[in-house]
């Protein structure tokens, strides 16, 4: 089976699941998610705004995924050290090479 083998309704229901996580773990910053698997919220809010084309702004495809305003997040969230920022800049070359 591949990824495409799976219903969209179940497929969808994961989706909002992992987001109402991430939601959850506040404490799991985007940094931290960037320099373990190369992604992050962000990431999430991209890829969902060009799936659905056109049909909502990213502003508020990134406040469904945050589940709140995005400037409110990044308020909350403290600065990123260099060794934060070492590890997202080699996680985010693999996913360059790959």
């Amino acid at each position: 089976m591949t990824i495409d083998d799976i219903d969209d309704r179940a497929a969808a229901a994961a989706f909002r699941r992992l987001v109402r996580h991430l939601q959850h773990r506040d404490d799991a910053q985007n940094i931290d998610l960037m320099g373990l698997a190369g992604f992050c919220r962000n990431c999430l809010s991209d890829w969902l705004t060009e799936a659905v084309a056109g049909e909502h702004d990213k502003d508020s495809v990134r406040e469904a995924v945050y589940g709140m305003p995005y400037a409110d997040w990044k308020a909350r969230q403290p600065a990123a050290t260099p060794e934060q920022l070492a590890r997202m800049e080699a996680s985010v070359a693999r996913n360059r090479a790959g």
